[in-house]
């Protein structure tokens, strides 16, 4: 750990009753011993039965249909998800007029990401219809079990191949130990080359394997050489997969104004291409504290803070640098759709 880590010492046993999953930054989540003994394994059941319960009490707010898909297949998809009147006016929008960027590099690939809070659509209807659109929202809270207000944004993906620099992102993994929704609303056609989502359907499913997968894997997390299984978005292969007893992982390649919400404690990827590729969404993604009883109780619900949750998270990335710990966002200007990377 980096020395600044032991700061948080004091609060190394309240974490355990949040959503920190990184078995290397928290000695007590890292615990051989305590994981041995069922410390990681209390925490998915507990976080599984209080989305159950919280999944409940949403499930009015979404479709009889949307949750019989979830409950099969871990993820929901919706063909033609906006009228296509609405759908080509946001495609010459974010075509035409840049919004506020920015950008991360993970091996050969950047993934720019633009501002959707409500101060940098001002002006813009098309963008504005998008988010006073309930359904996608709903559908996001559903499957994340929690309620809550998703942070949304513009998601361009431009990869190179590389196998000199491989993206972390091509490994199928889990992204924490307990149920969290991403969104997709695909603004152009999906090819098989094009870097789809790929997801395992039913591995949102908590079965004996998977947790015995994961309890022996939590055991030596902390010291495992692979970073990303180390801060707890453990990774899997394929034949581990099937061994679990999963189905085959399904690679989305869909039209364009397809949505796609996915529960991503089961296991997802993003497909390398070997060509360059660029693809573009909406992209939403929602994640609480999953002990908590109550849905609602968001601190981004709050006037002020609603609907500016990019300047929000900006302004804590700022802070954090102060004190030297550098995130993975970098600044760059304002970016259209279209627009090349800039780092």
């Amino acid at each position: 750990m980096k020395p600044i880590s032991y700061l948080a010492a004091p609060l190394w046993a309240v974490l355990l009753a949040s959503g920190a999953k990184s078995f290397r930054a928290n000695p007590l989540l890292g615990s051989a011993w305590l994981n041995r003994h069922g410390l990681h394994m209390a925490r998915v059941r507990l976080a599984g039965h209080m989305a159950k319960k919280r999944r409940a009490r949403l499930a009015a707010f979404v479709d009889a249909d949307d949750i019989a898909d979830y409950a099969r297949d871990g993820f929901v998809l919706r063909h033609n998800f906006l009228p296509p009147a609405l759908f080509d006016e946001i495609r010459r929008d974010l075509e035409s007029h840049p919004l506020r960027s920015w950008e991360r590099r993970e091996g050969a690939t950047v993934t720019r990401r633009a501002s959707l809070d409500r101060p940098d659509v001002d002006g813009r209807p098309a963008l504005t219809a998008f988010l006073d659109d309930k359904r996608l929202f709903d559908l996001m809270r559903y499957v994340a079990g929690c309620g809550g207000e998703p942070l949304t944004h513009v998601q361009t993906v431009i990869a190179e191949p590389d196998p000199s620099r491989p993206d972390p992102q091509n490994t199928l993994h889990m992204d924490t130990f307990h149920s969290t929704a991403k969104a997709w609303l695909y603004l152009q056609d999906v090819g098989p080359e094009d870097g789809p989502l790929l997801y395992v359907p039913g591995s949102h499913l908590i079965t004996p394997g998977r947790l015995e997968w994961e309890h022996d894997l939590s055991m030596r997390a902390a010291r495992d050489p692979d970073p990303e299984i180390a801060a707890g978005s453990f990774r899997i292969d394929r034949d581990t997969v099937a061994r679990l007893g999963y189905r085959e992982p399904l690679a989305m390649t869909v039209p364009a104004n397809t949505l796609v919400v996915a529960d991503t404690h089961g296991f997802h990827a993003r497909c390398a291409s070997a060509r360059p590729t660029c693809r573009s969404e909406i992209y939403a993604s929602l994640r609480r504290n999953p002990f908590l009883p109550v849905t609602g109780m968001h601190l981004h619900t709050m006037p002020g803070i609603r609907g500016k949750l990019s300047t929000r998270q900006a302004q804590i990335d700022g802070l954090l640098e102060r004190f030297g710990i550098r995130g993975p966002w970098k600044d760059v200007p304002a970016k259209r759709l279209v627009d090349p990377p800039s780092i």
